[in-house]
C-alpha cells in the first residue's frame, strides 16, 4: 500500500489521479489533499476518497468533513510534512504555478518521495531541487506524458549512449493559425487544445509554446541531459509523446493514447506496467503520424525557455514568474493573447546576473515580478 498526498487534487492530474486511486484501492490510498474553490467538487473528492487531512483555500471555505482540515499555503505545507503511516509515502504536486515549489521542498525534507506534475518546480529550483533528492534519498518520478516517455526509453540505457532527447509538441490551439492571425484571438479560442483535456494555464501555455519550453528545462534537470542535447518537434497527433535518439541513429519512441491516467499510472507504481481497466489501447490501424519543425519565429517562446535555462540562475524564475503573471492576466481578459510574450521578453531583458541563486531569492523574485505585473497591466483594458 502506497500512501498518497495530493497538490491540486480539484484540477485535472489531481482528479486523474482519484482515478488511478479507485481503479487500485489495493495499492495506494489517499491520506491528505489540497482543494480548489469548487467547493461542491472538493466536497465529493473528500467523500469518494475519505483522506484524513485536507487543506482548502481559505478559512472562509467550509465543507462537511471527519477529516481535519487546513488552509491556504501553510496547509500546503502541512500535508507535505504529514505522515500517517510506516508505508512508502509519495506527494503527487500537481499544483500549477510557482505554489508548488516550497511543498516540494518540505515533502523532500520530510522524506516523501515526489511524483511530479508541477512544472515550476524544476524550471524555478532544478538544481536545488536535484541536490535534495540526493540529500534526502529520495525518488522523483516525472508526471508529465513527454518526461514520462523519455524516463521509459532509457530505462536501461547508458546516459553517454543518448545522442538527444526529443520532446514532441502538439502546437497547442492555434497550431494552424499564422502569426498575423493570432492578433485578436480570444481566451475562449486559446482554451480550446485539439488533443488534451488540461487545466485552463497549461491549455494557454500549450498555445504560446512556453509549456513546451518549461518541458525543454525540466528534461535538463529530471535526465541531467545538456539543452544542446534536447530538441523539440511539432507532432500533432500527440500519439508519439516523445522520443530518444541513441549514438547509433536509432530511435526509441513512446507511443500512447493522450490520456494522463497512463503516466500517472507508471509514475505511481514504477518500475511496474500494472494492467488498467476499461481503457481501450492505441489502435494504430488507420493512423497517420506527422512530424514538423518548430518554427521558433512562430513560437518565440520556446527560443525564450532555451536561452533562460542555458543562462541559468535566477532567469528561469524570471521566466516563469512573468509567464504565469502575463497568464493570469489574459485569463482576466485584461491583455491580449500576444501580449503574453511581449511581457515576458520585457522582464527577461532586464539583468539578474548578480542576484545569488537559492530558494530565498527564488521565492522573493518570482512574487515581486507578478505582483509588479499584474499591477501594471491590470487595468490596461
Amino acid at each position: 500500500m502506497i500512501d498518497l498526498y495530493i497538490l491540486g487534487a480539484s484540477g485535472s492530474i489531481g482528479r486523474q489521479t482519484i482515478d488511478i486511486v479507485k481503479r487500485y484501492p489495493n495499492k495506494f490510498r489517499v491520506v491528505a489533499m489540497s482543494l480548489g474553490h469548487d467547493l461542491a467538487l472538493a466536497s465529493n473528492l473528500v467523500e469518494v476518497v475519505k483522506p484524513s487531512l485536507i487543506c482548502l483555500r481559505n478559512k472562509t471555505d467550509f465543507i462537511k468533513t471527519n477529516a481535519k482540515v487546513c488552509y491556504g499555503d501553510e496547509g500546503l505545507l502541512e500535508i507535505a510534512s504529514y505522515k500517517a503511516s510506516s508505508n512508502e509515502a509519495v506527494l503527487v504536486n500537481a499544483l500549477v504555478g510557482s505554489s508548488g515549489l516550497k511543498p516540494t521542498i518540505r515533502a523532500i525534507e520530510c522524506g516523501k518521495n515526489i511524483a511530479l506534475a508541477n512544472k515550476e518546480t524544476l524550471v524555478m529550483a532544478g538544481d536545488i531541487i536535484n541536490s535534495l533528492v540526493k540529500k534526502y534519498k529520495v525518488k522523483l518520478h516525472p508526471i508529465d506524458s513527454e518526461h514520462n516517455a523519455i524516463w521509459q526509453c532509457i530505462k536501461g540505457e547508458k546516459k553517454a549512449q543518448i545522442k538527444r532527447l526529443i520532446i514532441t509538441a502538439s502546437g497547442g490551439s492555434f497550431r494552424d493559425k499564422t502569426r498575423e492571425e493570432l492578433e485578436n484571438v480570444t481566451k475562449a479560442d486559446a482554451l480550446k487544445h485539439p488533443n488534451w483535456s488540461m487545466g485552463a494555464k497549461i491549455t494557454i501555455d500549450s498555445a504560446t509554446m512556453m509549456n513546451k519550453g518549461f518541458e525543454v528545462i525540466e528534461a535538463h534537470h529530471l535526465f541531467n541531459m545538456p539543452y544542446d542535447k534536447i530538441s523539440t518537434i511539432l507532432h500533432k497527433e500527440s500519439i508519439v509523446h516523445s522520443l530518444v535518439e541513441y549514438n547509433d541513429l536509432s530511435i526509441k519512441a513512446l507511443l500512447g493514447t493522450p490520456d494522463m491516467r497512463l503516466p500517472i499510472l507508471y509514475a505511481l507504481s514504477y518500475p511496474n506496467h500494472l494492467k488498467i481497466k476499461d481503457l481501450n489501447s492505441l489502435i494504430l490501424e488507420g493512423k497517420t503520424l506527422s512530424f514538423a519543425k518548430l518554427d521558433e519565429k512562430r513560437y518565440p517562446l520556446l527560443k525564450a525557455a532555451y536561452d533562460s535555462g542555458i543562462k541559468g540562475g535566477l532567469y528561469p524564475t524570471v521566466l516563469n514568474a512573468s509567464n504565469e503573471a502575463a497568464v493570469k492576466l489574459f485569463l482576466e481578459d485584461k491583455i491580449k493573447f500576444l501580449d503574453i510574450e511581449k511581457i515576458v521578453f520585457e522582464y527577461l531583458s532586464k539583468d539578474y546576473s548578480n542576484i545569488p541563486y537559492n530558494i530565498d531569492n527564488i521565492i522573493n523574485l518570482d512574487k515581486e515580478i507578478q505582483k509588479e505585473i499584474l499591477e501594471k497591466y491590470g487595468d490596461r483594458l
